[in-house]
């Protein structure tokens, strides 16, 4: 019989686990320890090598556990999983989205570079680039959604093109659904890029998971992802991952393990299990989307909706274009213009029953927010004007409800708009 390679969905019960080296657990267990016993003296100054980067491994040779806060087999194994998704070579695990993200632009950024981001991005990444890394004398430029090749090199030409160290990108954005291409920022940061200097592109993949797009498939060298949102898909977890090549993940390692921001052992034994159900889930809730956003687009009451599946009747779009040749679904993040402003946005959302008023997303539940006053409430408003996040729009996280139920209760809250 010829070798059968097993698609994700199947490898996420066993995959990386060995049930004989935990009593035959059929579940891996929460490794709730803080350090782990060497065999011998120079088992641990192997060890400590290759987890300091000193040295890299040998052919044959499997790196031991040292301290949780440097390795653990929770999550090693989450690490091995979760890099089956996007074929990536390895994966680093963290504690929370946030410290993902800073810890990637703090190892490949230097004092004197300049991140370019696109726009909109995250609300805690913009505070981040903008504030945090100008401290470190590393200055963020941004570039907007529909930025030619041509646009995007003036703006790199302006800020001075040997000081380019990363282009960063956030697709589809949040809150407006709005994507970027992936494969033309990659070409661009390979254009800028020289033997002694490297431009990485960083790609923030959150909206879309795992299984709607696949970033390293289309240049990138990282992805990134706050695993707690789809990848942790039930909202009572906080947690990030950064996927690449080896040797970029091995560096992001050795940063986290001085910063101390690695993923808990019960963190990790959490992720594991809902990757498990991670493609059930995000195929109800994108089926779901699929039908509110249709509602949403006929409703009297709302100005414009921003979904992905929408795409179809736009067909001569340059936005349908990158569309079709970079996402493999519509996902569930459904954004709509109430008609009128912050008054009316938020009579709907304090009308609200079964679908929640709450930032985040990616979880079991329907969630709502107001993307101007709350999650992105500190980009400038001259910004948010330019970008399309206004007082009118409204942000929904579809849910794994029954789609009608849904329906009902955004039907029922728009009524008093």
């Amino acid at each position: 019989m010829q070798p059968h390679e097993y698609a994700p969905e199947s490898l996420m019960m066993s995959y990386g686990y060995k049930p004989e080296l935990s009593e035959g657990a059929i579940k891996c267990p929460i490794f709730q320890t803080s350090t782990f016993v060497f065999k011998t003296a120079e088992d641990g100054k192997a060890f400590f090598e290759i987890a300091y980067g000193k040295r890299q491994k040998q052919a044959g040779e499997e790196p031991g556990l040292i301290y949780s806060r440097i390795n653990n087999p929770d999550l090693e194994i989450l690490e091995d999983r979760l890099a089956l998704w996007d074929r990536a070579e390895k994966a680093a695990v963290f504690e929370s989205g946030m410290s993902a993200i800073s810890t990637v632009l703090m190892e490949f950024l230097t004092p004197g570079q300049v991140v370019l981001y696109s726009t909109p991005v995250y609300g805690g990444t913009h505070h981040f680039m903008n504030h945090v890394l100008q401290k470190f004398g590393i200055t963020a430029v941004s570039f907007d959604v529909g930025a030619s090749d041509a646009e995007i090199e003036t703006i790199i030409q302006a800020n001075g093109p040997g000081r380019l160290g990363m282009i960063y990108i956030e697709t589809p954005a949040n809150p407006t659904n709005a994507l970027i291409d992936m494969a033309m920022c990659a070409r661009i940061a390979q254009r800028h890029s020289t033997d002694g200097r490297r431009v990485v592109t960083a790609v923030d993949n959150t909206y879309m998971g795992p299984l709607w797009q696949h970033p390293l498939a289309h240049g990138a060298d990282l992805v990134i992802y706050s695993a707690t949102k789809y990848i942790g898909g039930h909202s009572d977890v906080i947690a990030g991952a950064v996927l690449g090549h080896a040797a970029d993940i091995q560096k992001i390692k050795v940063l986290r393990t001085f910063l101390g921001n690695m993923c808990s052992p019960h963190t990790g034994w959490l992720l594991l299990r809902s990757l498990e159900t991670l493609k059930v889930r995000m195929e109800q809730q994108q089926a779901n989307a699929v039908q509110v956003a249709a509602f949403l687009q006929s409703h009297p009451k709302v100005e414009k909706v921003y979904y992905l599946g929408l795409l179809d009747a736009e067909k001569d779009t340059a936005q349908y274009a990158i569309y079709k040749s970079q996402c493999l679904g519509s996902g569930a993040m459904v954004s709509f213009d109430v008609k009128g402003g912050e008054a009316e946005a938020f009579r709907f959302l304090n009308h609200l029953r079964l679908t929640k008023l709450a930032v985040s997303l990616g979880g079991t539940e329907s969630l709502a927010e107001h993307p101007a006053t709350m999650t992105h409430t500190d980009i400038p408003d001259a910004e948010k004007d330019r970008i399309g996040i206004s007082e009118k729009l409204i942000r929904l996280s579809v849910g794994i409800e029954h789609y009608n139920d849904i329906i009902h209760d955004v039907q029922q809250a728009l009524e008093y708009v």
